[in-house]
């Protein structure tokens, strides 16, 4: 299937009619090719990387894009805890929330080697920071989680547990 750039697709392209569209993180193919392979069969993909690009037209963009191509579904995948690939999934639910369409979605995140699906409800989460910090309050053990997956809370865990000691 065809692969381009998101920034750089026409919204009325005539593949975008009533496509499986896969929108994904710019890196993911090169990072994680055997994930990347099995989500672009049968779809359109469009790439992005709103660290690379000017991050703010992308919802314009996407919301253009499910006005004007009635589109059979859409996919967001990019890789767990980057932060400028979150953008591309909150991007996607405003889009999604601007063009007032139903159109199936579905994100997933790649965690390790594999593609975890989330919802659109947690990204949406993820915006709200006094949100994240009731989930964390309820549920403090996915700290210990977070402290295996993320060296910058595991540097700052150590910082802080120094500075602390002095």
């Amino acid at each position: 299937m065809l692969v381009m750039k998101l920034i750089e697709t026409w919204v009325k392209a005539p593949f975008l009619q009533k496509a499986s569209l896969l929108i994904v993180g710019q890196c993911v193919e090169a990072v994680y090719p055997e994930v990347f392979e099995e989500f672009r069969k049968a779809r359109v993909v469009l790439t992005s990387c709103p660290e690379m690009e000017n991050a703010a037209p992308l919802t314009g963009k996407l919301a253009s894009m499910l006005t004007c191509s009635n589109m059979k579904d859409l996919t967001v995948l990019t890789i767990d805890g980057s932060p400028h690939c979150f953008t591309l999934h909150a991007a996607v639910n405003e889009a999604l929330f601007i063009a007032k369409t139903n159109t199936p979605t579905r994100h997933f995140v790649i965690v390790g080697n594999n593609a975890r699906e989330v919802s659109a409800e947690s990204v949406r989460v993820g915006r709200y920071l006094h949100l994240a910090q009731k989930c964390i309050e309820k549920c403090p053990e996915i700290l210990e989680e977070l402290g295996r997956l993320s060296l910058e809370h595991r540097a700052f865990k150590s910082i802080s547990k120094a500075l602390s000691s002095n």
